[in-house]
């Protein structure tokens, strides 16, 4: 029996829909285990399949998805194969997720009070005084100045700080054992950012908490992270210790990623940064072979045939050696 919290295993996620025939395979083949305590970061390009990812986990894709799996657990549960109101008692609260946008997350016509309550309420078996004093705890705890009277605030009355802050406290107000934090500083100022990241990890080493941490920023991931996953096309590119992946990429897609910020590697004065050409191809517009081929500057022929395995924790027939300079 596997210690993990969470076990992912072949996980393959398609859309039906109208203008196709076939359902269009948006995740491919997907594979990853978390352990209690532990932050895995995501990071890739948008249309990488990150957030549909998460959602497929928290049951909330939609009646077009179609999600097949050799296995998907969580704590023992099979997520997929769980009836809904067994998945409800789960989702919200063993499993919680952070939105991208708390502005969009939050119901404007619901005070503040009234939403934290509500989710402790769902699935706290405690009464309502005991859990507006939880919510008035959870505000302090994240960092929000005055609880007792922001609970009266409605969220358009808040800041995007203050917003994601009430965001984080409502989802770890039923004690998670998984916090999935989907680009959880997307609209926030670069102070503000820190501040929440900073926040999101001291809890989870609080409450030893698996943290999911969806990120473009592979400066965040490096920051907080132990382990990291990189995602390109619906697929696992590349996997491992986050220290030994940001020093030593073997993905060309990696490396692209990590050469584009700012000071990693050397270039003359007044010269273009490094950037990978071209878009993520979309999931109805697959290249055949390795996704990442009509990018990639050092493609050979064989990249562009049939499906590339990963192997090591890299997908890719010609990894690259040595470290970033």
């Amino acid at each position: 029996m596997s210690d993990n919290l969470l076990d992912i295993k072949d996980l393959n996620i398609f859309f039906k829909s109208d203008k196709n025939p076939e359902p269009i395979h948006a995740v491919r083949d997907l594979s990853f285990s978390l352990k209690q305590g532990e932050m895995l970061g995501v990071v890739g390009e948008s249309g990488s399949g990150k957030s549909i990812t998460n959602l497929a986990l928290m049951g909330i894709l939609g009646d077009s998805a179609v999600i097949t799996a050799k296995e998907c657990k969580f704590n023992g549960h099979d997520l997929l194969n769980l009836k809904e109101k067994e998945l409800q008692k789960i989702r919200g609260g063993e499993i919680a997720m952070i939105f991208q946008d708390p502005m969009t997350a939050l119901n404007p016509f619901l005070t503040v009070e009234f939403q934290i309550v509500e989710t402790i309420l769902a699935h706290l078996n405690i009464s309502k005084s005991e859990a507006k004093n939880r919510a008035i705890e959870l505000l302090a705890q994240v960092g929000i100045t005055s609880p007792k009277e922001r609970l009266k605030s409605y969220p358009f009355e808040l800041s995007g700080g203050m917003a994601q802050r009430v965001m984080i406290a409502m989802a770890i107000s039923t004690g998670p054992k998984l916090l999935i934090a989907d680009e959880p500083t997307t609209a926030l100022d670069v102070t503000i950012q820190k501040q929440i990241l900073t926040l999101i990890k001291s809890l989870q080493e609080k409450n030893n908490m698996s943290v999911i941490l969806v990120t473009h920023d592979l400066g965040v991931v490096s920051e907080f992270s132990e382990r990291v996953q990189v995602m390109y096309a619906g697929e696992l590119v590349e996997t491992g210790l986050t220290k030994d992946l940001i020093k030593n990429p073997h993905h060309p897609y990696t490396y692209g990623l990590l050469s584009s910020r700012p000071g990693a590697v050397e270039r003359a004065p007044k010269s273009p940064l490094a950037s990978i050409a071209g878009i993520v191809p979309a999931f109805h517009q697959r290249p055949v072979g390795c996704q990442f081929n009509p990018r990639c500057e050092a493609v050979q022929a064989d990249c562009k045939i049939g499906n590339i395995k990963i192997d090591n924790g890299v997908r890719c027939l010609h990894p690259m050696k040595g470290a970033l300079k």
